[in-house]
């Protein structure tokens, strides 16, 4: 962090503020998953706008574990939000009509992702408020996102911080001990585990990505070589869309 734990409150408070003041709009529309990611930025966007303001969306599928639901209850009770709980397996199931339809696990996870964003926008844009993402830093690096499902947002307040940073934080913002102590999951298969999939413990990628970074992106073990192969890999997840935009002296 670049400052203090309660400085560092305070910056994210202000750019959400700052977001929601400059696009004229008047609130935030945030999903919530039952980890860490999202129950810290509920809390920082309720600390920022007040919770009248905040929209919590629980978006379950077939896959999500019931602990989960029990967990985003809890955490919006004690931020004082309400919650509005939209099953997705309806969509999906549409989507498995279309011909050609291969049902594996990685495909129906980034339908899911992109799913729940559409759904989020589409509340946003019913209530004139902005989509906050959930993405932290570790994740986006290494590309552990589906690109337009949950990396898509207006606002994305805990994007410059790791997922030790994150822990950090939630626990200066007391957190239930439930969503603190829970095994980082993405929830978009039965026994799906964050640390598994990516074959690396968080503690390992922050360790990587900040030698990495101070290191010219110039690998010296193992280990930084496969987190430095993963960030390589999903550089397009991170720039714009390829385009020859600009090139034509007649666009503005």
């Amino acid at each position: 962090m670049q400052c203090d734990i309660g400085c560092e409150k305070t910056r994210i408070e202000n750019l959400i503020r700052q977001g929601i003041w400059s696009s004229g709009t008047e609130g935030v529309v945030l999903g919530v998953s039952g980890g860490i990611d999202s129950a810290v930025v509920a809390a920082l966007a309720t600390a920022s706008l007040g919770s009248e303001r905040v929209c919590a969306f629980f978006l379950p599928s077939a896959a999500t574990p019931p602990a989960d639901e029990e967990d985003v209850r809890e955490l919006c009770d004690k931020l004082g939000l309400e919650l509005q709980i939209i099953p997705i397996d309806g969509i999906i199931e549409a989507y498995r009509h279309m011909e050609g339809f291969v049902d594996e696990p990685y495909l129906i996870g980034n339908l899911m992702a992109r799913t729940r964003m559409t759904m989020l926008y589409y509340q946003a844009n019913l209530r004139n408020r902005l989509v906050i993402g959930t993405s932290n830093r570790t994740e986006y690096l290494i590309g552990y996102c589906t690109k337009w499902g949950d990396n898509a947002a207006d606002l994305q307040p805990i994007l410059h911080l790791s997922k030790k940073e994150i822990y950090i934080l939630g626990e200066e913002l007391e957190m239930p001990d439930p969503i603190m102590k829970k095994e980082p999951s993405a929830g978009l298969w039965h026994g799906q585990n964050d640390e598994k999939e990516i074959g690396i413990s968080y503690a390992e990628l922050d360790s990587a990505l900040a030698f990495l970074e101070e290191n010219n992106w110039k690998a010296e073990n193992t280990i930084q070589e496969k987190v430095l192969a993963l960030v390589k890999k999903s550089a397009h997840k991170r720039l714009p869309a390829l385009s020859l935009a600009g090139t034509d002296p007649r666009s503005p």
